[in-house]
């Protein structure tokens, strides 16, 4: 049975959340947060193979070939092993994207330039300059980093933007084969998949997350302080999220978890439940009569059994993760099992001790 430790000195309950919080802000300065290939850009290739793979070995090969600091991750499956191999973005992926930005903020100008100058002869210099400038950007994309062996000098406008087009998917194609020739001649394997995600994608993945965690938490304050009506229970509610979230990105420090879309997901998903355990307790300790340190007491008995009994069911998706190898299962279950487990320390260490200290300075 759970000894009341809400009795006596209960701001004593503050000591393990705050050095739990204290360490994941730690382990997240000292050694940062892994982005995956979602978040950082860069080519994931995913390898079925019969026999296991060296993974040091591997990655001493790849770097031999060219690639700069690729990372192997190798797991046992019920079918025989899997292969993950990363590989940071490609100075040929980044230049492309930065000669396509540039190619299609300029194409409308000269567009536009030219129309005026073949119908009214006006801003003929502008022209010849910035549409030389457009030529030059398509003739380093088309037969630079693709290799196309194209005349561009006799295209008009219409034909070099779709020749532009087909050359920017040949640099990521040529760069998938490169990837592939060079796997091909260290690993044997049945089966192989490429993902690249190109630097504007992994920009807008960041842009979308943090539009994401902005507006989550600006609903989260408008609906706890519209339930509440109070500004300390509200902050409290508020307070036990961000203090699981930061718990969360401390392990994921810690063991090494990435930063991928699963993983920011699993975060989200802390945030609702940290929701719903801190509006559980806050409205036990509002709403309900009696005095504030059983009221705590008892509301924490049923946060811990519904946290426990989450705990177990992501047990079970961690123990499927690792019998399949599926790391976006892994991913999600690590992360939520963490957020968990700081969560019982945030509810019942940080939020209760603030409500219950609202609470006994309003008797």
């Amino acid at each position: 049975m759970l000894p009341n430790i809400y009795k006596g000195n209960y701001l004593l309950a503050l000591i393990p959340p705050l050095l739990l919080i204290a360490l994941a802000i730690c382990f997240v300065l000292a050694n940062g947060i892994n982005l995956g290939v979602d978040f950082e850009g860069g080519t994931l290739a995913t390898l079925q193979t019969k026999n296991s793979v060296d993974a040091s070995w591997l990655e001493s090969k790849l770097s031999e070939e060219g690639f700069a600091n690729p990372h192997v991750n190798v797991f046992q499956t019920t079918y025989g092993y899997k292969v993950e191999v990363e590989f940071a973005q490609s100075e040929e992926i980044k230049r492309a994207e930065s000669l396509k930005s540039e190619f299609h903020a300029l194409l409308p100008e000269v567009s536009n330039l030219e129309v005026r100058y073949l119908s009214t002869g006006e801003n003929g210099e502008e022209y010849t300059q910035k549409k030389g400038k457009l030529y030059s950007i398509a003739e380093e994309m088309i037969n630079g980093l693709a290799g196309m062996n194209e005349v561009v000098s006799n295209k008009n406008l219409n034909e070099l933007n779709g020749l532009f087009a087909s050359s920017y998917s040949a640099v990521y194609k040529n760069y998938e084969k490169k990837v592939g020739a060079a796997i091909n001649k260290h690993v044997s394997y049945d089966s192989i998949s490429l993902q690249t995600v190109s630097p504007a994608l992994s920009t807008q993945f960041i842009e979308k997350a943090g539009n994401v965690v902005l507006f989550s938490a600006i609903l989260s304050t408008l609906f706890v302080f519209v339930v509440f009506r109070t500004a300390v229970p509200s902050a409290a509610v508020l307070i036990g999220a961000f203090s699981d979230v930061v718990i969360a990105l401390g392990a994921m420090s810690f063991f090494g978890i990435p930063l991928t879309l699963a993983s920011f997901a699993a975060l989200i998903m802390l945030v609702g439940y940290s929701l719903d355990t801190d509006v559980l307790l806050t409205m036990r300790m509002l709403k309900r009569e009696g005095d504030p340190r059983e009221k705590a007491f008892d509301a924490m008995k049923t946060g811990i059994t519904m946290s426990t009994t989450a705990i177990v069911a992501f047990s079970a998706l961690f123990a499927l993760a690792y019998l399949t190898r599926i790391s976006t299962y892994y991913e999600i279950s690590s992360v939520v099992i963490c957020g968990l487990i700081g969560d019982i320390f945030a509810t019942w260490g940080i939020n209760a001790v603030i409500l219950l200290k609202y609470m006994l300075g309003r008797r």
